[in-house]
């Protein structure tokens, strides 16, 4: 059974967090889906992940190309993930769902913390998956680095 981590961005962008998240990840051995609401900002992550560091160069793919389920990771918009990962990164308030938490290693989401909206759509998605009985970690960076806030 997985666990759910909450990462409260404050300091670094979805860019910049979300690569080192990634990375780790895939360090793990883990095959990880992406999944956001808007088509248009998946493409533009997609770009954002092609023009990183040749020596942070993560593998990846979108659902919509071909080859999905062959991706290590994969950005989608769908809640079904080709690619069978072993971790979900949730961003943008993309819905996840109690089973899917239990199902793989490890859910993330990602919440930009300047954005209310984006805060109260993490604080729902964190009261439905602890009343249903999920693990769950709630990271801050708001002094400068990330620290463990809460545990469910």
């Amino acid at each position: 059974m997985g666990a759910a981590f909450f990462y409260h961005l404050t300091r670094r962008p979805l860019e910049a967090t979300l690569p080192m998240l990634l990375g780790k990840a895939r360090e793990a051995g883990w095959r990880v889906a992406v999944r956001g609401v808007d088509p248009a900002r998946m493409d533009w992550l997609d770009e954002k992940l092609w023009l990183g560091p040749e020596e942070a160069f993560l593998p990846h793919g979108q659902a919509t190309a071909p080859h999905a389920a062959r991706q290590p990771v994969l950005l989608t918009t769908a809640t079904d993930c080709p690619n069978d990962p072993h971790c979900l990164m949730s961003i943008d308030g993309a819905p996840v769902a109690a089973e899917e938490v239990q199902r793989l290693d490890r859910v993330c989401v990602l919440f930009d913390g300047n954005d209310e909206s984006a805060v109260q759509v993490a604080r729902g998605q964190w009261k439905v998956l602890t009343d249903a009985g999920v693990s769950a970690q709630y990271w801050s960076e708001a002094s400068g680095r990330w620290e463990k806030k809460a545990e469910k």
